[in-house]
């Protein structure tokens, strides 16, 4: 906790300066996000950090498996809350569902939890992405490997979430007017590569320039 203090400590003696602007007009002026981006809790991975984004630019949801839950799914939902926020009041014009290598989350659906342990919440909210489980049986019994089948999840976990997304009224509503786009993303955490869902391939083909597939090209 110390350690977090004094990089409170350091961030407004030695580093805010070239921010202050920025963050008075956000003050004054509110936020104005463009992305609404959905990620995992993983500690390694940081939203802003992997996008070069600035205070402002992004509208972040992190949970565990960056799971995106059906419209309509009993019980609140911060996610389902950030996307209707995003997507309605803030005007977003691309939400992307980010997963990643070695998601603890996704070694839980394909392993299960680790046993000897309560945790019931977990598990119920990984309940949510029983599906991803199902499609691994039915496309991926080839793979032998742990941590391909994991990664193979994880990627499944991606384009499940841009289906759910979907589901969501708000989320229909712009599409059809074609004021927002989607995108899946694949980070993948030892090299720092971004794979990006190509819907004309089915594939996660690696971002090696600019350009943003959007998971709603034909």
């Amino acid at each position: 906790m110390q350690h977090l203090i004094e990089g409170v400590h350091r961030f407004r003696s030695e580093e805010f300066g070239p921010y202050e602007e920025l963050f008075e007009r956000l003050s004054r002026e509110g936020q104005k996000p463009h992305t609404l981006f959905i990620t995992c809790s993983d500690s390694r991975v940081l939203a802003e950090l992997i996008t070069h984004s600035r205070p402002g630019d992004l509208f972040v949801v992190k949970n565990v498996g960056n799971i995106v839950p059906p419209a309509g799914e009993s019980g609140a939902s911060s996610t389902s809350a950030a996307i209707e926020f995003a997507v309605d009041v803030l005007q977003v014009s691309d939400v992307v569902v980010c997963g990643h290598s070695q998601c603890g989350a996704m070694e839980a659906i394909v392993h299960g939890t680790p046993p000897g342990r309560k945790l019931e919440h977990l598990e119920r909210w990984l309940e949510l992405a029983a599906p991803v489980r199902t499609v691994l049986k039915q496309k991926y019994a080839h793979l032998f490997d742990a941590e391909a089948r994991t990664t193979a999840a994880a990627e499944e976990n991606v384009l499940f979430g841009l289906e759910n997304l979907r589901s969501h009224e708000c989320v229909q509503r712009r599409l059809a007017d074609g004021s927002l786009r989607l995108h899946g993303w694949f980070f993948k955490i030892a090299t720092a590569e971004l794979f990006a869902y190509d819907p004309r391939t089915g594939q996660f083909a690696q971002q090696i320039d600019a350009h943003v597939f959007d998971a709603d090209e034909p």
